[in-house]
């Protein structure tokens, strides 16, 4: 007999970038999207924070948003940057970092990771490298794809079938 207890169980999601106005809140409605175009949203709670305090209560960065319309992703215009805390190591499965930098700033609030929940976006994508950054670069279609790949792979992982 199946066990169906970890697929009634939402899995719950948190995306990590610096500001969070770019690139995670890229990584949350691209991933919503993903998983509610599958018929897959009931099993998933996915939220973004940043790891610094810089831009906490600013919407998302005019150019991600307008990325994410051009490929038709929604997302929540009332979206604000929050910073990762120490409570949502708790809260979440997975607390998927963007680049190495993010790694190292959530070390000074998560400082543990004894149930091994942190790791890098494109890992998910089988590259071991970061997620492009658009806010040096200007370049969102790339950190676009970089994304998309990556929660594909992140997809695959939680929901092989």
């Amino acid at each position: 007999m199946e066990d169906n207890s970890a697929a009634e169980r939402k899995h719950s999601i948190l995306f990590v970038c610096h500001g969070n106005i770019c690139r995670s809140p890229m990584a949350e409605f691209q991933f919503k999207e993903m998983v509610r175009s599958r018929g897959l949203e009931e099993l998933f709670y996915i939220e973004s924070a940043a790891v610094s305090t810089e831009e906490i209560g600013n919407s998302i960065y005019p150019p991600a948003k307008r990325c994410l319309n051009a490929h038709g992703i929604p997302f929540d215009t009332r979206k604000t940057a929050r910073q990762i805390t120490r409570a949502d190591y708790d809260r979440f499965d997975l607390i998927i970092c963007m680049d190495r930098m993010n790694l190292r700033w959530l070390r000074y609030i998560i400082p543990d990771d004894p149930e091994g929940k942190v790791c890098l976006m494109m890992d998910f994508a089988g590259q071991n490298r970061d997620v492009a950054d658009p806010w040096y670069t200007g370049d969102f279609e790339t950190t676009y794809k970089d994304v998309a790949a990556a929660s594909e792979g992140l997809l695959l992982k939680i929901c092989p079938k």
